[in-house]
Formats: structure tokens, sequence, C-alpha cells
């Protein structure tokens, strides 16, 4: 039976890994608990000021939010660990140069936290479609309704998802209980089945709606520019559940102004929240939402969930099926 210890910001902990993850780990593994803590778990303070001794039969940690980032200093303060498990996105923060080297596998639950921003981005994809904002936005303000012809509907619409990452799959079969036309971008991954591969030109031009979904590289900082948006159809609506650098934002701000056929959802900005006074507060074809797309409340469980999972499987002998490898890791966000 292998030892484990779960490591993140304990206030979110209890969200994330909840109480039958909790058993489910204890029934498989020797947890090596924090003995300061009411649910056992280390801060990535208090990992890194224990004893050598006191973490040294650690073999696998689980861990998320708020975790410890595994330097070599942690790793030296790790030394029979076999197996990270994330219950969180991303992996940048924590993994870099040291860890690596140090071939221990690492799975990430982006896959799960794919999920609710999948459903957030379909659900604003459709009521987009219907021109649902526009008109709530009109009539808080006294202004005509959007005219209809330039609301499509859902029939026969023609949706554009700019990546094919875990999200932007999962919208993409999402979509396929919709009566719409699904086009994708996206210069490393395959489209799937009943999706058209196009290239980011078309992807912009042909759009009712485009839905970002790429992860911010130095390579795609800024990747949605002027000369995309002035080519969105009339009518079309931008939505963004990725993070705010993808798009040009003072680009954003000008194309609006001059378009008020164009509207944008957007779930992220740059900065985040926006600067008071930004005009994304007050032109008449935007909405910010407060980066709520991803995993909340109860949804946070998914996330333990699978990682637990995860290791189950490790302990059975069966292939990860949420492990990273450097290739993958250097195109996540």
């Amino acid at each position: 039976m292998p030892t484990a210890a779960f490591a993140m910001d304990p206030e979110r902990f209890p969200d994330v890994y909840g109480p039958q993850a909790r058993a489910r780990v204890a029934a498989r593994a020797e947890v090596l608990a924090d003995p300061a803590s009411p649910d056992g778990v280390w801060s990535a303070e208090r990992l890194a000021a224990a004893a050598p001794e006191a973490l040294r039969a650690v073999e696998v940690l689980f861990t998320g939010w708020g975790g410890p980032v595994l330097d070599a200093a942690a790793l030296a303060r790790l030394p029979r660990l076999r197996l990270v498990l994330y219950a969180a996105g991303s992996v940048r923060r924590i993994a870099g140069e040291a860890f690596w080297a140090a071939g221990v596998p690492i799975v990430t639950a982006a896959h799960a936290n794919a999920v609710p921003v999948t459903e957030f981005a379909v659900a604003q994809i459709v009521y987009a479609l219907k021109g649902g904002w526009r008109h709530v936005l009109d009539a808080r303000a006294a202004r005509a309704a959007v005219p209809a012809a330039r609301t499509p509907g859902g029939y026969g619409s023609t949706v554009g998802v700019l990546s094919l990452g875990a999200a932007g799959r999962l919208v993409c079969e999402m979509l396929r209980g919709y009566d719409v036309e699904v086009l994708a971008h996206d210069p490393y991954a395959p489209v799937p089945p009943g999706v058209r591969a196009v290239g980011l030109d078309e992807l912009f031009a042909a759009a009712d709606v485009v839905s970002v979904h790429t992860p911010l590289l130095p390579a795609t900082r800024g990747l949605v520019d002027r000369r995309l948006l002035t080519s969105m159809k009339p009518g079309a609506t931008l939505v963004n559940t990725a993070r705010g650098a993808v798009l040009d934002e003072p680009a954003l701000l000008a194309v609006l102004a001059e378009r008020p056929d164009l509207f944008a959802v957007l779930d992220v900005t740059d900065p985040e929240p926006p600067l008071p006074g930004s005009p994304l507060f007050t032109l008449p074809n935007v909405v910010v939402t407060p980066h709520l797309a991803g995993s909340r409340g109860l949804e946070r469980r998914r996330l333990g969930d699978l990682v637990v999972g995860e290791f189950e499987r490790w302990l059975d002998g069966a292939p990860l099926r949420r492990a990273l490898d450097p290739h993958t890791y250097e195109r996540m966000a």
C-alpha cells in the first residue's frame, strides 16, 4: 500500500476532494496527514517547512489549486515520489524543468475542468444565435432591438471553434445535438467527426458565433487581432472562455465601437478584472462575466474524482488516461 499526501490550498481542498474521494484514497493508500490541519491537507507553506524526514515516505501526491511548486528543492524533500495527481487544469505553475527531468508521471484534471467550460460556452453560443444578450441590454437601455435579420437563430447557423484542446473538442461534440454547421481551426489537432477544418481567416469570416478556446502562449498572445475581428460577418458574436490576452483587447474595443452589429461575450479579460472605467463596462455590445465558466461549487468534485480514478488505475497497473508528457505540456496554457 503506497503512502500518499494531499497538498494544496486548505480552503479549497474540501471543494475538490470530497468525503467519497478521500475515502477511496484512504482505502488503498496510507495517507500522511499534516497534524496541524483539520482535514490533514498540507498547505504549500507547511509542506516546505516540514522536517525532511516527515515527507520521505510520500510516493503519491494529490494536489490542486494552491499546491506546491515541484521544483528541485521540493523534489529533494519527496525522494520516493512516484506519481503526482493535479486536480486542476494547467500544470505550468507547478511543473518546470526540474520536475520533467525527474521523470515522475503527472496527471491533470484539465479534461474534467473543461466540462463546465464547455457547458457555459455552448449556452452562450445558443443564446448568441438567438440574440439573447442584445435584446436584454437593448431593453435595459430602452434602445431599439437589433434587427431580426442579424440574429440568425440556431437552425442552419455556423459556429466557429478556435482551438481543439479539451474544451474546444467537447464544444464540437456537444454541438452535434444542434442543427448548426461547426467549423474549427487548430494547427495541431485533427477535427472531430462532423466538423469542417478551416483556416483562421475563414473561421472568423464565415461564423455567426466564434468560440475561443486557445491556450495563452507566447505565440497566441493577441492572436485574435483587428484584422480578424473586422472580418466577422454582420451580426456575429465572439465568445471567449479561454484567456483574455488571446484577444488584442484594444483592437476588440475599437472594432466593437466601430461595428455595433458585432457582439462579444467575455468570461475572461486582460487584465482581469478589467480596469475601473474600462469601455468593456459601457459599450452596448459586450457582456463581461466574472471568469465563472470553469469549475464552481460542487463542479470541483469532478476534478478530485478524476484524479482519484487515475490513482486507482495506476494501482491496478492500467495505463493512465490523463497523464501529461513534455510535448503536451508545451502547448498548455
